[in-house]
């Protein structure tokens, strides 16, 4: 059992193929506003929707997790590892006491978002929950990105840092 079995509905099913799921559903629906409002509003209100419902998501797994912010993060970044892993290959850089540092160099995800020709919708969908499952280690956990394979970089660069104990 997962803290991420609620927010993944069918445990048994993956992440990759969940989002594909999502993605038969928003795609249509973000074309359609798209031709109604016009490519910028209604990417506006389709990015606002998606990042609130992340953050809110993930801030409520994280407030059901029992210990200190740094473990709450802990909890939810290994489970979101796990759910994540078999679609990205990565390389760690350095994990120690300060810092986590890994670099994604393939993405399933990306290569899933980028044939729709929708990359970011993928990027709002999976990149940008990173920041938010940080944000569930509060003030003891900060991520930086500086590229990603969404975006059309080589890799992702996931900095990770963490406030002394």
């Amino acid at each position: 059992m997962s803290v991420l079995d609620d927010y993944l509905v069918v445990p048994d099913i993956s992440l990759l193929d969940k989002v594909r799921m999502q993605a038969q559903v928003l795609v249509p629906v973000l074309r359609a506003l798209r031709a109604e409002l016009g490519k910028d509003k209604a990417d506006a209100i389709v990015k606002q929707a998606l990042r609130d419902w992340s953050r809110e998501l993930f801030a409520a797994i994280g407030d059901g997790i029992e210990g200190s912010a740094r473990r709450k993060w802990a909890t939810v970044q290994s489970a979101w590892n796990d759910v994540t892993a078999p679609e990205v290959a990565f390389e760690t850089l350095r994990h120690d006491k300060e810092a986590l540092e890994l670099d994604v160099t393939r993405c399933r995800f990306a290569e899933f978002f980028r044939a729709l020709g929708e990359p970011e919708l993928g990027a709002l969908l999976i990149c940008e929950a990173d920041f938010d499952v940080a944000a569930v280690g509060g003030g003891a956990v900060s991520l930086e990105r500086a590229q990603t394979i969404m975006k059309g970089a080589p890799s992702c660069t996931f900095r990770y840092k963490f406030a002394p104990r």
